[in-house]
């Protein structure tokens, strides 16, 4: 006889969600309760079904813990109105820590929410038709698409289905609403709240985030290969005809397990654009009946595809999809970043790209951002679309404006011309400390000096001109895309970083790990040697993410997604 198999032991998120699917928990009575000043650990992690993550300020924990909540918005393709993204820079001053921060996937981060603000906040961005629902947790992310109107006449129809996909996606259940619109705690004595299961996510929602964007080729500004699902941009004859299908990207990681690791999507094949929301249902689906609900380190979409293999994948997706994909059509991606400055867009009218350091939208002394680009969006109206690198574009500007438009910025320290170094204007660094409690390292607060020693280096070595892709991150979760960059600092220990290098300007190869964990007083000094031996052996106009992976890596390539 045979021995009954053990069952497997499920993550402790598995538990909570199958025995409170309208995802409210103790929400609505942690609120009401004017004497507590934090949420159970239970509720924090219903908070990121709603958006917000339970935080405390780790500069203070040596005093007390000091809590507070960063609310993520919720903006498919970046795109926001004027009207909205004046009601986000009045609640950032009003509740959070007075700055705005660009997300890598086109979203606003708030810093620095108190409990006892929390409700009014979330009921006065609602009231402006803005969203902060699976904006976090285990659910379909925020949909990215490429926001920048000068790449293709097709970017609106684009972000339209952005938008449409995101509503599709979202999550049922009532207890948003109830909770932070109504301000009422969600009646479980009803049928439809006892009883809820979610259409799409089911009872116990998706093993683990799952993330999908559009991407225009050649501009690859969305890094559309470290998404769980992507669709690549055809078009024939000026008509947006469908999308080539990726699958199983991501970056996260944790040190010393190799069962997790980055990993770059797959081509899966072409799909016609009307069948675009039965194949992203299909995917995910794929997603939360094969995802892996015991270890949630190795529950992303990229584990299921690395396991059991593209043509598995390809055949179950047919299957639930109820159509035989296609052959992928050819396309190609030759850099990724942002179009900064002015530029003209496809109807004529222009749009201008600013840099933001670290995505972070402040005033400092002699370079007030945040209050610059409020007087001219209040002034102008534009459009306001946030980018996959963390940076600002105001859209839809007439030409008569731009010249208003510069001497306002410049009133607040800010150039229309973005005056930065070329490796300042591509680099990009996660919040890291003192707010995120996964950071084991320093990363936004570090790399503005941090740059300035690199710009000092460049100078030195001659190479000021050049454009080098530096990503930093303080663990190695990658939210700012570490795994892609040429150079890359990814935290290991206070004031310890692992050096990766060997990522492309397309973004379609993976780096490697080129130290394993090297002290921050150190850094400069590793990469003085690393571009020593580049300009002494590169071939002719070789970039030094290129030449990393042709000069110090075996014959095994970077895994890479062309």
């Amino acid at each position: 006889m045979i021995a009954a198999a053990e069952p497997l032991k499920l993550s402790r998120n598995e538990g909570l969600k199958a025995n409170n699917t309208h995802l409210a928990g103790t929400i609505g009575q942690t609120l009401a309760d004017t004497a507590a000043d934090h949420f159970s650990d239970d509720d924090y992690e219903f908070l990121k079904f709603h958006g917000i993550y339970q935080q405390d300020d780790r500069d203070k924990r040596k005093v007390a813990k000091h809590y507070m909540l960063m609310v993520r918005t919720k903006f498919p393709g970046g795109v926001l109105s004027a009207k909205q993204y004046l009601v986000c820079d009045d609640l950032a001053t009003r509740y959070a820590n007075d700055t705005l921060r660009i997300t890598t996937r086109q979203d606003f981060q708030f810093h620095g929410i108190l409990k006892s603000n929390v409700r009014q906040y979330m009921k006065s961005l609602n009231e402006a038709l803005m969203t902060t629902i699976a904006a976090c947790g285990d659910v379909e992310r925020n949909v990215m698409a490429p926001p920048t109107p000068a790449t293709s006449p097709l970017v609106d129809q684009v972000l339209g289905e952005a938008r449409r996909l995101s509503e599709a996606l979202a999550p049922k259940t009532r207890a948003y609403h109830t909770i932070w619109i109504e301000g009422k705690e969600l009646d479980l004595k009803t049928d439809e709240n006892s009883n809820f299961v979610d259409p799409l996510y089911g009872k116990t929602y998706l093993p683990r985030k799952f993330k999908t964007a559009f991407a225009f080729p050649p501009l690859n500004d969305i890094d559309i290969f470290t998404n769980d699902l992507g669709f690549i941009v055809i078009s024939e004859n000026g008509k947006l005809v469908g999308y080539n299908l990726i699958a199983g990207g991501g970056m996260g990681m944790s040190h010393g397990n190799a069962q997790t690791f980055p990993r770059l999507a797959d081509v899966i094949g072409f799909v016609t654009a009307e069948t675009l929301e039965t194949a992203t249902k299909a995917v995910i689906s794929i997603h939360r009946d094969f995802g892996d609900r015991t270890n949630r380190k190795h529950a992303r979409l990229k584990y299921v595809i690395q396991e059991r293999g593209v043509d598995w994948f390809r055949a179950e997706f047919e299957q639930r999809a109820g159509f035989k994909i296609q052959p992928a059509r050819e396309f190609k991606f030759t850099k990724q970043g942002d179009l900064l400055g002015w530029h003209r867009q496809t109807n004529g009218n222009y749009f201008l790209g600013l840099f933001v350091e670290n995505g972070r939208i402040r005033n400092a002394a002699d370079y007030q951002l945040k209050a610059g680009l409020r007087q001219v969006i209040e002034r102008f109206t534009p459009e306001v679309r946030l980018t996959a690198s963390q940076n600002l574009l105001l859209v839809d500007v007439k030409p008569e404006h731009r010249g208003e438009i510069d001497r306002l910025l410049l009133e607040h320290g800010v150039s229309a011309e973005n005056p930065f170094s070329r490796t300042r204007l591509a680099s990009m660094a996660c919040p890291a400390l003192p707010t995120c409690g996964l950071a084991l390292a320093e990363s936004e607060r570090m790399m503005p000096e941090f740059l300035t020693r690199i710009e000092a280096l460049l100078a030195e070595l001659g190479m000021q001109q050049e454009e080098l892709i530096i990503r930093m991150t303080g663990c190695p979760n990658g939210c700012a895309r570490p795994y892609m960059a040429e150079i890359a600092f990814v935290g290991k220990a206070p004031n310890k970083y692992q050096i990766y290098l060997g990522g492309n300007e397309p973004s379609t190869r993976l780096n490697r790990i080129y130290k394993e964990s090297v002290k921050t007083d150190d850094l400069i000094a590793e990469l003085r040697m690393i571009l020593k031996r580049y300009l002494s052996e590169k071939s002719e106009g070789e970039r030094v993410g290129d030449f990393c992976a042709r000069v110090l890596w075996d014959e095994t390539p970077a895994q890479s997604a062309v």
